[in-house]
């Protein structure tokens, strides 16, 4: 079975440096876990590793779509799947590092996708009329169980299940029952930890950082090219929270604010997800000494 070191963890808490340091000492490569890293032009807000962050470690799965494009679980699956391959091929260790915890088992564990239509304009457009209460009373009467793991504003998600239903006969929840949530690789799962108070302050220095490095400016770009709330690239923390501003009903210093709360209150969702998903060793990071975090996270893959 195939090796693969999956760094997680929340946001803020050292898992791009811990990636190159395993990379480094591992002869491995890294494939960013990171769902909205794959957007060329949006890096400021995702925290994208940098070019100097990289220490010449090849990084996969990063900037390879325009910030107006779609980039579905399967896609990063298939991805994800392939660089596997590809780096073991030429004798590497592929790491996974980031923190979109969903992608990241869809890509190791025996999920199956369902083929879908072509074409999602036309299916958006046959319900185009339905608020979203209506559709998602619609989803619960074709599906309950899938209705019941969503909230009925998240309108893409409901839209997916009710099209999984009408293009193939199946319910999604029927789908993901028949999974056995088996792992497909030899995955050490490297969970790095924070106590909270500090791991907040972090995630409010890094915006404080955004800021500094030109956040505003960059949001501003994508906006003038088109990218709307509606885009999927937008919906990310550190994009989404400007759409108000620009439509004057919050103020700049909220706008920072509102991302703060919401990358906080992601860190938390992250920590349970990855708990209850995953079998994760987990490390609670030396800030101070980083490396000795690193070495014994070397000692446990080593034995």
């Amino acid at each position: 079975m195939t090796r693969v070191i999956v760094v997680i963890g929340p946001t803020s808490v050292g898992k791009t440096k811990m990636g190159v340091e395993l990379s480094k000492a591992l002869n491995g490569e890294v494939i960013s876990g990171d769902s909205m890293q794959v957007y060329r032009g949006m890096n400021i807000g995702t925290a994208k590793v940098t070019s100097q962050e990289m220490e010449d470690i090849p990084h996969h799965c990063i900037d390879i779509l325009e910030p107006d494009e779609e980039y579905s679980v399967k896609d990063f699956q298939d991805a994800v799947r392939y660089h596997i391959d590809e780096m073991v091929s030429r004798g590497k260790l592929p790491i996974i590092v980031g923190g979109t915890g969903l992608y990241i088992k869809a890509a190791l564990f025996d999920y199956e996708f369902s083929e879908m239509s072509d074409n999602h304009e036309i299916f958006r457009a046959k319900y185009h009329d339905y608020d979203n209460v209506q559709l998602y009373n619609h989803l619960q009467s074709i599906d309950p169980k899938s209705a019941l793991e969503l909230h009925p504003n998240n309108r893409q998600r409901v839209l997916r299940a009710i099209e999984i239903y009408e293009t193939t006969g199946q319910r999604k929840s029927e789908i993901v029952d028949a999974q056995q949530h088996i792992c497909l690789y030899d995955a050490y799962f490297v969970g790095l930890t924070l106590p909270r108070d500090i791991l907040y302050e972090r995630i409010n220095k890094r915006v404080d950082i955004m800021k500094n490095n030109g956040l505003e400016a960059e949001i501003k770009s994508l906006h003038q090219l088109g990218l709307k709330r509606a885009h999927q690239s937008m919906k990310a923390i550190g994009y989404k929270e400007w759409f108000d501003y620009f439509e004057e009903k919050i103020t700049l210093e909220e706008v920072y604010d509102n991302i703060k709360k919401h990358s906080r209150q992601y860190a938390k969702r992250q920590y349970t997800w990855f708990k209850n998903q995953f079998d994760v060793h987990w490390y609670d990071v030396n800030l101070k000494n980083f490396d000795e975090t690193v070495q014994a996270v070397l000692k446990d893959i080593y034995q």
